[in-house]
């Protein structure tokens, strides 16, 4: 069934939900609008679309330390309120977050923090590697587009798969956060040390 661009952008006026997740939440329902709504409340999206405009002032320095001790993560997560803050729930999630950067070496928070450089340099490749495998002009630039979310999904730690579930981004986990805690999350800076390494 296609959805229509007018059911995307009425959802989305209605939630908050990103664009893509509408035009998800449209396609597992059939074009149900209340279906989607409910797919979209069950992942936590729309609740968190509807808090992100909230300042997340308080938060916590997540931390984690490998057990070879040769690599160190420090991650800071915010919330809305030193309540939530202390909450064993946030506490624990600081903690995989810091741990999924330990694993995981992502280079930034989301795709909008990738440095542009990087950005173009990898198209640029892709692009090359389109050429060379023969493919034409206008099939290349999807490749490429297909590749960059690929890429997005290896260094972008919100994209990226969550190392204890990969059925799960970490994005969604902020989602279902938010959903359960009923405030505004977001992860902020982070740095990642290994040792030796540059």
């Amino acid at each position: 069934m296609a959805i229509s661009a007018q059911q995307v952008k009425a959802l989305r006026d209605k939630t908050g939900a990103g664009m893509m997740d509408c035009k998800k939440a449209l396609a597992e329902s059939g074009g149900d609008e209340q279906k989607a709504i409910d797919w979209l409340r069950k992942k936590g999206i729309a609740k968190a679309a509807k808090r992100a405009d909230r300042e997340a002032s308080e938060g916590v320095i997540g931390n984690y330390i490998h057990s070879n001790g040769k690599i160190g993560v420090m991650v800071e997560v915010k919330c809305e309120t030193d309540f939530v803050a202390k909450s064993d729930k946030f506490q624990e999630f600081a903690k995989n977050v810091a741990m999924q950067i330990a694993a995981a070496s992502p280079l930034c928070v989301s795709p909008d923090e990738l440095p542009s450089e990087n950005l173009e340099r990898e198209k640029e490749i892709y692009r090359q590697q389109g050429l060379q495998e023969g493919k034409p002009a206008q099939i290349v630039e999807k490749i490429v587009e297909g590749r960059v979310k690929k890429y997005y999904k290896e260094v972008c730690l919100l994209e990226q798969a969550y190392i204890r579930d990969d059925k799960l981004t970490i994005q969604d986990l902020v989602n279902e956060l938010v959903a359960v805690l009923g405030e505004n999350i977001q992860i902020g800076r982070f740095v990642r040390m290994q040792l030796g390494a540059e």
